[in-house]
């Protein structure tokens, strides 16, 4: 009988992780030199999430002002709670960003 609740919890487990394709919450941005945790650099459209592969493209819409950018997960973080994305500093120009440093965001998965 553990079994069967043991596999069918881990069932439900991972079908909620693959339905969950779009976050809200803050992001913000970062820029500078130096490598990412992928080996890269930051570039003109690239952000760090926690936890999608990198690579991922993600679409970041700015909630206040409706502006949209399709960026490449390229490093790790942020690192501040109730941050769920960090955006390069060409990424925050798009979404209308850079002054206020922080914004509410959806962020969602486009391709992986």
């Amino acid at each position: 009988m553990k079994k069967t609740i043991l596999v069918l919890g881990m069932t439900m487990l991972a079908a909620g992780a693959a339905e969950a394709s779009s976050w809200t919450g803050k992001a913000s941005y970062y820029g500078g030199r130096g490598r990412t945790a992928s080996g890269g650099h930051v570039g003109h459209f690239t952000a760090a999430h926690r936890s999608l592969p990198f690579g991922s493209k993600i679409r970041v819409t700015n909630l206040r002002n409706k502006r949209s950018v399709i960026v490449t997960v390229n490093d790790r973080g942020p690192f501040v709670r109730g941050r769920i994305v960090d955006v390069s500093t060409g990424a925050a120009g798009v979404l209308g960003m850079r002054a206020s440093g922080v914004a509410p965001v959806r962020v969602e998965l486009v391709s992986r």
